[in-house]
């Protein structure tokens, strides 16, 4: 065989980085070492990886085909040698925790993940985990490409070959402004459905996985949803609710501490209680290291019934 680890892993860095002066640093090794790696894979495949734009190195349709495959042989790769203690500093997969990648939607990885994170390095010290933060569908996307470890998702799977597993129960609730009229209304009795059809919504951009629950959750009662699209933030929704704009359906954890503050009010309203299911999703193909099978036990879902195995998303887990 005349492929070899090195020449996928100079690949990947270089289609991570954009260039071999970058991928050779992460690689420690020479421009012109990480340079002729890359050479080298290129003529044993018989096909260009990059397209070359000026000084950067963008992946063709070749590269983007082989990246995929590339991650996952360096990941097993990586798993025997934290199985059988080969790594840098021979302590094996007990002693020598490793970098993770996790993938996490706005909500999770603004509200929830934060303190998973801190608790878990605080039980394995030296233990590093890289979040990288994204949409539902954008977070289902790096997964697919295996460029995350894992994801943590708080709307149903869009990608239907990676394995999915309930993981928390989330509860959503509809808050606005003290001062706005609803609220003041709900003070005495909650607010009708009428009412709420009526209300001016504040609405995530479409592939949110906020977004997709509140339309499942709402559209079966208020058929439809007035409402302006504040793209990329919860945050942003919930300073815009806070202001007087309107009214936002949001995860009750998100919500916490504006709520406390007196900002934001969650209304009593006629509709049954709001609920959505959190999702963790990997590839089929990932192969979990002890570092990784560490860290999702310590997420455990509180749920016991959420059976750690992969299973197939059902739009009936949805609210609504």
């Amino acid at each position: 065989m005349r492929l070899t680890l090195r020449q996928l892993q100079i690949f990947v860095a270089v289609a991570d980085a954009g260039s071999t002066t970058a991928a050779g640093l992460r690689a420690a090794l020479s421009q012109s070492a990480a340079s002729g790696a890359l050479n080298e894979l290129e003529h044993l495949l018989g096909a260009r990886l990059f397209d070359r734009i000026g000084r950067r190195l963008a992946l063709n349709d070749n590269g983007r085909a082989l990246l995929p495959e590339a991650r996952a042989v360096l990941d097993a790769a990586q798993g025997i040698e934290d199985r059988f203690g080969t790594g840098p500093d021979g302590a094996g997969a007990a002693g020598r925790p490793t970098r993770l990648r996790i993938g996490a939607s706005t909500t999770i990885g603004n509200y929830l993940l934060p303190a998973l994170v801190a608790d878990y390095r605080a039980a394995w010290p030296g233990a590093a985990v890289d979040v990288a933060m994204g949409n539902t569908r954008e977070v289902a996307e790096a997964v697919a490409r295996l460029e995350v470890d894992l994801g943590l998702i708080e709307g149903p799977c869009p990608a239907p070959e990676l394995g999915v597993v309930p993981w928390r129960e989330d509860e959503l609730v509809v808050v606005c402004a003290p001062g706005h009229p609803l609220a003041r209304q709900a003070a005495r009795a909650p607010v009708p459905v009428e009412a709420l059809r009526r209300a001016c919504w504040l609405l995530r951009e479409p592939g949110s996985g906020t977004r997709e629950t509140v339309e499942q959750a709402l559209l079966p009662h208020l058929h439809h949803l007035r409402g302006e699209m504040l793209p990329g933030s919860t945050e942003a929704i919930k300073q815009s609710a806070a202001a007087g704009l309107g009214l936002a359906c949001l995860s009750r954890c998100a919500v916490e501490d504006q709520v406390t503050l007196g900002r934001l009010v969650v209304l009593r309203t006629a509709l049954p209680r709001l609920a959505r299911r959190f999702y963790r999703i990997h590839h089929p193909q990932k192969r979990f290291s002890a570092s990784l099978e560490r860290f999702v036990a310590h997420c455990a879902p509180a749920d016991p019934d959420a059976a750690d195995r992969p299973r197939t998303q059902a739009r009936s887990d949805a609210p609504g």
